[in-house]
């Protein structure tokens, strides 16, 4: 991605660990991670950093994948998940080891109101979610508290 904003001469690309922002303490009146704080060593530690990093009052939007509500749709596409998705990705990418783990991961990152109280006890307030979708996706917002 970064050397796709380079071709497109984006200013001001760095590229850092997400757990240790190179930025000063209240920065940042808004930040926006979408389909990477579920790959992030710790969670907790990543929005506890973007807190780190938020002005009093600045907005955190996290987007990223979920599971369907519905039980019937969720049955379906954890088939869909686990055993096509792998299975196809492989015969065109050869790689069905990355697949494997984008189903995995997703199944482990909290959603919903396990999400919000995350949010929550990493120093953010009035958290929301919006499902896209119908539920594959979700998009969290908060205010930092600090």
């Amino acid at each position: 991605m970064l050397e796709v904003a380079r071709e497109k001469n984006i200013p001001s690309l760095i590229q850092a660990d997400g757990l240790r922002l190179p930025f000063r303490d209240q920065s940042f009146d808004a930040l926006t991670v979408a389909f990477g704080l579920r790959n992030m060593a710790s969670w907790e530690g990543a929005l506890r950093e973007m807190q780190r990093v938020l002005k009093p009052g600045g907005l955190i939007l996290v987007m990223d994948f979920s599971l369907p509500s519905p039980p019937l749709l969720r049955a379906i596409y954890r088939v869909y998940l686990h055993h096509v998705l792998p299975r196809f990705a492989a015969t065109v990418t050869g790689n069905k080891e990355a697949y494997e783990y984008l189903g995995e991961s997703i199944e482990s990152f909290p959603r919903e109101e396990k999400m919000l109280s995350l949010l929550e006890s990493c120093g953010f307030s009035g958290a929301e979610m919006k499902s896209l979708c119908l539920g594959v996706a979700g998009i969290y917002t908060a205010r930092c508290m600090a």
